[in-house]
């Protein structure tokens, strides 16, 4: 899926998706930063886009190495992160297998 997304990548961090997913998945605005801009990065197109806005999955690592699943809009050049968590165990598997 190509995607445009401008480097340097800016975030949009606020209230309503600043803490969230350190609370829910325990993945901090941070990590979720890193995977965005670490290689080797999948983006996908998400199956339940709103009209008004469209929504990815991207795959990826942080600089550790932990393999983190995110799903994230683009508003005005910024790259909203709706959701971050661990990779599931199919998703790490098929993220390995085109990786390489």
């Amino acid at each position: 899926m190509a995607i445009d997304i401008k480097t340097p990548i800016e975030f949009e961090w606020d209230s309503g998706n600043i803490d969230k997913n350190s609370l829910k998945h325990d993945v901090s605005s941070c990590e979720a930063e890193e995977v965005l801009i670490n290689k080797p990065l999948l983006i996908a197109n998400a199956i339940h886009s709103t009209e008004n806005e469209k929504r990815f999955y991207a795959f990826g690592r942080t600089l550790k190495g932990r393999k983190i699943s995110i799903s994230f809009t683009v508003r005005k050049d910024r790259v909203r992160v709706i959701m971050a968590r661990d990779m599931s165990k199919k998703e790490r598997t098929w993220y390995e297998t085109q990786e390489t």
